[in-house]
């Protein structure tokens, strides 16, 4: 979905895109400091990145919760309440100013994975409790990807969000990424994102496919 955004801002703005797929470090990595490449996305806006890059205008917004599997019914109302599970996330993703202190205060019991589709992987093999997702990349790899096999109908997403981020493509902080950036955002201010965003999702029919979360009746809340 994202990706569609950007080349639709890109064309409208009269920009050639090619875009490139890697694990997050490296995309990272080579989208900050390789000729080859102008920039790299989704980016979160976080306030420290803006030494190292230039921002574009904002590609929509990235809403961060909990996906498990329902068997375990699990839930929570405070932080507090995720001590006591092992919890998947994915490597250098930032999910939160408190989440991720506590991550590094050692407080949570996390266990890192290179991608996503990994951490759903993880979960269905109950090799941790629960995982930390972008609730549009959850629904999007419950649809798509095959290799989830049928017991991902058991896979649920907690009404309750973690945090939620603006997303970005992160422009090297030079004079041709300024220059990009700012050809980028004439062709992303004529998009309307949100509508984008709902007919992107409507056509993989998400609403009959997602799985829901329930608290059953012999589930305590905390």
């Amino acid at each position: 979905m994202t990706a569609n955004i950007v080349r639709t801002a890109a064309q409208t703005a009269g920009l050639r895109t090619e875009i490139s797929y890697f694990p997050w470090s490296r995309a990272v990595q080579d989208g900050l400091n390789s000729e080859q490449f102008d920039g790299y996305f989704p980016a979160f806006y976080l306030k420290e990145r803006e030494k190292n890059c230039y921002f574009s205008g904002s590609l929509g917004n990235s809403v961060i919760g909990f996906a498990s599997l329902s068997d375990t019914h699990f839930d929570w109302e405070n932080l507090k309440d995720l001590k006591k599970y092992k919890i998947g996330t994915v490597h250098e993703y930032a999910n939160g100013e408190v989440f991720d202190a506590m991550v590094r205060q050692k407080q949570l019991l996390v266990d890192s994975a290179p991608s996503d589709i990994s951490n759903l992987r993880k979960l269905l093999a109950k090799r941790v409790d629960v995982i930390v997702i972008d609730k549009w990349v959850y629904k999007s790899l419950l649809i798509s990807d095959l290799s989830l096999g049928p017991d991902k109908q058991h896979i649920v997403f907690h009404p309750k969000e973690l945090t939620q981020f603006s997303m970005h493509i992160c422009f090297q902080r030079n004079a041709k990424g300024q220059a990009k950036q700012k050809a980028f955002n004439t062709g992303l201010e004529k998009l309307q994102v949100k509508k984008m965003e709902a007919q992107y999702f409507q056509q993989l029919q998400l609403s009959v496919s997602e799985p829901t979360w329930q608290l059953s009746n012999s589930q305590t809340k905390f």
